[in-house]
C-alpha cells in the first residue's frame, strides 16, 4: 500500500498523470522532443520489445462531462500478454534491490520527479530482486493496460524478470 501511495504522489506531482496525457487536438508547442522520440536516441533498437512510440499512443479525452484514457488499437491488442520493454529504472523503495519499481522511455534526472508522461513509464513487479542501476534494463513480464487506475499509472507489468541489463542485473 505504501508503494502505491508513493507511485501516486510521484506521478501527480511529476506532472506524469493522465492529465499529462495529449489532448485529442495536441500540437506541440515547444522545440522538445517526446521522451518516446527522445528514448530512441538513448536506447538501442531491439526488435524483441515493446517501443515506447507504441505506449505512447494514449489521448486523454472528454467522456460524459469528464475525462478518459483513449488507447488506440495496437495498445489494446498489448493488453494480458508476456511482454518485454526496455528503459531506465526508478526505484520505489529505499536500498538497492527492489522488486517494485518503475520502467520509464527515459532516465530520470531527479530523484523525486518522474522524468516521463504517464504512457512512458510501466510500473514493474518483479518476482526476483532486481538491483538498482543507471544503465537500461530489458524486463518482461504480463503486461497490463490499465484503463482506471487511481494512482495515474497507465501500464503495469507482474511477474517480471530481467532479460538484459547493463548496470542493473537480477539477483
Amino acid at each position: 500500500m505504501r508503494d502505491r501511495l508513493r507511485i501516486a504522489v510521484l506521478v501527480l506531482a511529476c506532472g506524469a498523470c493522465p492529465a499529462a496525457l495529449p489532448q485529442t487536438s495536441t500540437a506541440q508547442t515547444h522545440p522538445m522532443p517526446s521522451a518516446a522520440e527522445y528514448s530512441a536516441s538513448l536506447l538501442p533498437e531491439r526488435a524483441d520489445v515493446v517501443s515506447w512510440r507504441t505506449l505512447s499512443g494514449v489521448k486523454l479525452v472528454k467522456d460524459n462531462g469528464g475525462m478518459a484514457l483513449a488507447f488506440n488499437d495496437d495498445i489494446l491488442q498489448l493488453d494480458q500478454r508476456e511482454l518485454r520493454v526496455q528503459g531506465f529504472m526508478i526505484p520505489l523503495g529505499m536500498g538497492q534491490e527492489q522488486t517494485h519499481f518503475l520502467v520509464s522511455a527515459v532516465p530520470p534526472s531527479c530523484p523525486f520527479c518522474v522524468p516521463a508522461k504517464a504512457a512512458e513509464i510501466v510500473e514493474v513487479l518483479s518476482k526476483k530482486p532486481v538491483t538498482y542501476g543507471t544503465e537500461p534494463i530489458v524486463v518482461g513480464g504480463k503486461f497490463a493496460v490499465l484503463k482506471h487506475e487511481p494512482s495515474g499509472v497507465v501500464y503495469r507489468m507482474s511477474d517480471a524478470i530481467v532479460i538484459a541489463a547493463s548496470g542493473a542485473a537480477a539477483r
